[in-house]
């Protein structure tokens, strides 16, 4: 199993050592309401934000009997990355292989331990949650005032304009794939992911497996 985190902006961190166990964590928001004769009553309206935690930690030399790649990173940057990632508050791509985890998160929290006897060792627990991205107008509604016949103004809230963009879609064809689609409607076969990220939905979790027929959002 290997895992990484990935900034779009160009830095990845594989971690090393795979951790003992990997946590999901998903949970329903609920309202509680008080009625009269019947008691407390909860009502579901959402789910709360996945939380992904786990703990390892990053080995200042390699071990193959514990390490699951050669090529490892310095203990202290590493976690310099992991901070940087969550002062940053953008998002980063988790893949876990062999597991559909494969989305945006951020960085909530990363705590680090130091051992004596295994100097140059940093032990880390880690906490991420599913980035969900919400788009929010910020100019206000306009309105409009005029006087009714008995010089009471009415104030009547102007139509708000769509200003949601028509997204292009590409409809799959035969010998098909996503690099392809991507170098002949965005310029760049490197902008695959950005295609599959817009469509894993219907896509699924293996970005390989295309139909002809399936109808693509391009971003």
């Amino acid at each position: 199993m290997d895992i990484m985190l990935i900034d779009p902006a160009g830095p990845q961190l594989r971690f090393p050592v795979n951790p003992p166990e990997i946590k999901v964590n998903r949970e329903m928001l609920y309202e509680t309401v008080k009625i009269i004769s019947l008691g407390e009553i909860d009502f579901p309206y959402g789910q709360k934000v996945r939380e992904i935690t786990f703990s390892s930690f990053f080995p200042a030399e390699y071990d193959a009997s514990y390490c699951c790649c050669s090529d490892i990173p310095d203990p202290q940057q590493a976690m310099n990355q992991l901070t940087a990632w969550a002062n940053g508050h953008k998002p980063v791509r988790i893949i876990i292989s062999d597991t559909i985890i494969n989305f945006l998160v951020l960085v909530s929290a990363s705590n680090s331990t130091f051992k004596g006897g295994e100097p140059g060792d940093v032990y880390f627990d880690i906490n991420l949650r599913t980035w969900r991205d919400v788009k929010v107008r910020t100019s206000a509604e306009t309105v409009t005032t005029s006087l009714g016949s008995d010089n009471v103004a009415t104030i009547t809230p102007a139509n708000r304009p769509d200003v949601k963009p028509v997204s292009k879609t590409y409809t799959v064809k035969p010998g098909d794939s996503l690099f392809k689609i991507a170098k002949m409607e965005l310029g760049s076969g490197s902008k695959w992911q950005e295609i599959y990220d817009a469509n894993v939905v219907t896509i699924g979790n293996k970005p390989e497996l295309i139909q002809p027929g399936m109808k693509l959002v391009l971003p």
